[in-house]
């Protein structure tokens, strides 16, 4: 029922305003123990330096942890046709730092292309299949990044 409804379009226009902000607060709340969306799908608090400003830009973010000890964010934006703006901040600036499980982690991320990209999107599809709804309504492709430690 939840990917059902996450991939909905109305579910598209409120969540990027409503999302974030309860995941921030409750993450602030509890000292970085509860991130609210992690109850659904696995996810991060992602702190990179924004494209333009230089300063910090702490975004929650749903992602795909994988076996190795990295990390898949993907720049879905519910299915909107712009890019979010975190996936700017990243391609700007790849060192970042996320917050995984209350423990703050460096990395870098790695824009993934290719067929690197096309595996990776296939397990993200078997992951959370709404991804494929959100990439059917827009013209871009979805940016993946790989987050590894550093």
């Amino acid at each position: 029922m939840v990917q059902k409804v996450s991939s909905t379009r109305a579910f598209a226009r409120i969540a990027p305003r409503v999302v974030p902000a309860l995941d921030r607060a409750v993450h602030r709340l509890t000292r970085g123990k509860v991130l609210l969306s992690a109850q659904l799908l696995p996810g991060v608090i992602l702190t990179a330096r924004g494209a333009k400003s230089g300063l910090p830009r702490r975004t929650p973010l749903a992602c795909m942890p994988e076996s190795d000890g990295t990390w898949i964010l993907i720049g879905s934006n519910f299915g909107r046709t712009d890019h979010p703006a975190w996936t700017a901040n990243l391609l700007a600036h790849p060192d970042a730092e996320i917050n995984w499980k209350g423990r703050d982690i460096s990395v870098t991320a790695h824009l993934l292309r290719g067929e690197e990209r096309d595996t990776v999107w296939k397990a993200l599809l078997d992951f959370w299949p709404p991804y494929a709804t959100y990439q059917a309504r827009v013209a871009r492709e979805i940016r993946l990044f790989r987050l590894v430690r550093r």
